[in-house]
C-alpha cells in the first residue's frame, strides 16, 4: 500500500512541476507584452487520512496559479502621445465593439467590456482609439456646456474615446491689449505706429494700424486706426454725442436714451443683430478713423482716454469708451441689411495710474507686447492626455479642447478577475464590482501620457526557477523509478 502511494505521490509531484514550467515558459514568452502579469505557481500538499499512528499513506502534492495582476510594471517611454500607462490602482475599461450611433453621432460600446493596463492605443479609421490587441478605449464624454465630463458609473454609459473629424471655427478677434511707451521728448506731430492681425467671423487676417500723434499739449496723444479690407461703422455719423443714427435692434426710430449704443454695452447686441440700414452701403476697402485721444500723468503713467481727439469740437463717435478701453465696430462687408458680421473690438490700453499698458515714459517710442483673442478655423494637429485623464485636442490655430475624460476602473480584489486574450480581464465575483472613477482621485491611479507599462516579468528570476522546477521534476522521477525498483523486489520475493 505504502509503496503504490509513493508512486502517486511521485505522479501528482511531476504533474505539479509541468504545470510550473508551463508557467514559467508563458512567462518568459510574454517578457516584452505590454502591461503582462505573471503567473506564479503555488503549490499545497495533499494529505490522506491516516488509520494508525504507527501507518504513513503519501498523498502528494497539488499545484494552483497564482495570479499577480495588481503588480505594477516599470513605466516604459512610449512613441505616440496616446500610449498611456497607469500609474497605481485602476484599469482601462475598454470593450471589442463599438457602433456609431447615427442619430446623436455617439460611438457606443456593443460588446463586451472589458479591463486593461496595456494602454498603447491609436486612432482607427473611423478615429477611434483602441490598442494593439483591437480593444476600444472608453471614457467620459465633455458635457454640452463645455464646463466638465458626464461623468457615470455605468459602464455601458461611457463612449468610445473618437478623435476624427475634429475641427474650430473661426473666433473673431474682439479683444486685444496694448502695452507701448509713447516718447516723452517727442514734439508736436511726432508719430508712432503699430500694427496688430485681427481675425474677422471668417477668420480672414485683417491688419489693423493703430497711430499715436503727439498734439501741443504735453502729455496727449491723438489715437487713429487704419483698416485693410473693412470699415469703421460711426453709430453717431452726425456727431450730436447720441446714437440715433443706429438702431441697435429696436423698430427704427424707436432709440431712446436707454437704446444709447455710445457708451453702452448695448453694442454687442448691435454687433449680433442690429439694423444700420440707415447708413446706407458700407465701402469696404482701407478705411481710416479716429478714435480719441490718450492723456498722461506727470510721472508717465496712464490718466485719462477719452473718445474726443484732442482740438475737436465733438467725438468721432467711432470709440466708445469705457475705464481703460477704446472700443470700436468694425464692418467686414458691403451688406447693409445685416449685422451679422460686424464685431465690436475692445482695445485695452492698460490701469488708468498704472504702467501696464500705455506709458509716457524717457526712451524711444517702443511696442512692448500685444495680445489679441481672434483666430483662424483650425483642423486637428495632435492629441494629447494628461494625468487626470484628460483628452486634449491641438488645433492648428494652437487652439485646445478637451474631448474625454479617461477613467480608471478599481476592483476590491484585482486578483480575482479572469484574465482573457489580449492582456484584458474579465470581471468576477471573486475581483468584486467594477467602480469607475476619475484618474488621480478616490485612491485610483493617475495615467502617464507617451508611456506604456512593461511586462512584470523578470527573465533572470523566470530562468532560476526554470532551474528549480527542472531539478524537481528530476527529483521526482527519482521517486517513481526508486518505488518501482522496490516492486520488482516485492515481486521476485514469489520466485
Amino acid at each position: 500500500m505504502g509503496i503504490f502511494s509513493s508512486l502517486r505521490s511521485g505522479v501528482s509531484g511531476l504533474a505539479a512541476q509541468s504545470q510550473s514550467m508551463s508557467m514559467i515558459a508563458d512567462n518568459i514568452a510574454n517578457v516584452q507584452t505590454v502591461a503582462y502579469k505573471i503567473n506564479q505557481p503555488r503549490f499545497s500538499t495533499l494529505v490522506t487520512g491516516q488509520t494508525s499512528d504507527r501507518l504513513y499513506t503519501s498523498g502528494g502534492v497539488q499545484s494552483s496559479v497564482g495570479r499577480e495582476i495588481d503588480r505594477q510594471g516599470l513605466p516604459q517611454t512610449g512613441s505616440s502621445p496616446t500610449d498611456l500607462a497607469v500609474s497605481g490602482t485602476g484599469f482601462f475599461a475598454v470593450t471589442n465593439k463599438l457602433t456609431l450611433n447615427q442619430t446623436t453621432g455617439i460611438w457606443e460600446p456593443t460588446g463586451e467590456i472589458f479591463y486593461t493596463r496595456a494602454g498603447d492605443f491609436r486612432a482607427d479609421t473611423d478615429g477611434n482609439l483602441k490598442n494593439s490587441s483591437n480593444f476600444f478605449l472608453l471614457g467620459f464624454p465633455r458635457n454640452s456646456d463645455d464646463t466638465g465630463y458626464d461623468e457615470t458609473n455605468v459602464l455601458t454609459a461611457l463612449q468610445g474615446v473618437n478623435v476624427a473629424g475634429r475641427s474650430v471655427p473661426p473666433v473673431p478677434t474682439s479683444g486685444m491689449s496694448l502695452r507701448a511707451n509713447l516718447q516723452a521728448s517727442a514734439k508736436t506731430g511726432d508719430t508712432f505706429q503699430t500694427t496688430v492681425q485681427i481675425f474677422d467671423r471668417q477668420g480672414t487676417k485683417h491688419s489693423l494700424t493703430l497711430t499715436f500723434t503727439k498734439v501741443a499739449s504735453k502729455d496727449i496723444w491723438n489715437v487713429s486706426g487704419t483698416l485693410d479690407n473693412g470699415a469703421f461703422i460711426d453709430p453717431d455719423a452726425n456727431n450730436d454725442g447720441s446714437a440715433a443714427d443706429l438702431d441697435d435692434g429696436g423698430a427704427t426710430g424707436s432709440d431712446t436714451a436707454a437704446d444709447d449704443i455710445l457708451g453702452s454695452e448695448e453694442v454687442r447686441d448691435f454687433a449680433g443683430g442690429g439694423d444700420y440700414s440707415g447708413l446706407g452701403d458700407t465701402a469696404i476697402g482701407t478705411s481710416t478713423a479716429s478714435f480719441g485721444s490718450v492723456k498722461f500723468n506727470a510721472d508717465g503713467t496712464l490718466s485719462v482716454i477719452s473718445n474726443t481727439p484732442d482740438g475737436a469740437a465733438n467725438n468721432t463717435g467711432i470709440a466708445l469708451t469705457g475705464g481703460n478701453t477704446m472700443q470700436v465696430l468694425v464692418d467686414y462687408d458691403s451688406d447693409d441689411t445685416t449685422s451679422g458680421d460686424v464685431v465690436a473690438i475692445d482695445i485695452n490700453l492698460g490701469t488708468i495710474g498704472g504702467s501696464d499698458g500705455l506709458t509716457q515714459f524717457a526712451g524711444s517710442s517702443t511696442l512692448n507686447g500685444h495680445t489679441q483673442n481672434g483666430k483662424q478655423s483650425g483642423s486637428l494637429s495632435s492629441v494629447g492626455v494628461n494625468r487626470d485623464g484628460e483628452v486634449t485636442a491641438t488645433f492648428s490655430n494652437q487652439e485646445q479642447r478637451q474631448l474625454f475624460q479617461v477613467p480608471l476602473v478599481t476592483f476590491n480584489n484585482p486578483n480575482g478577475l479572469d484574465p482573457r486574450t489580449g492582456s484584458v480581464y474579465a470581471e468576477t465575483e471573486t475581483s468584486g464590482q467594477a467602480v469607475v472613477k476619475v484618474p488621480n482621485a478616490g485612491g485610483a491611479g493617475r495615467i502617464l501620457s507617451t508611456a506604456l507599462e512593461s511586462s512584470t516579468v523578470d527573465l533572470a528570476d523566470e530562468f532560476s526557477k526554470m532551474i528549480v522546477t527542472q531539478r524537481a521534476f528530476a527529483a521526482n522521477t527519482r521517486t517513481i523509478t526508486t518505488a518501482d525498483e522496490m516492486l520488482d523486489e516485492l515481486i521476485r520475493t514469489k520466485r
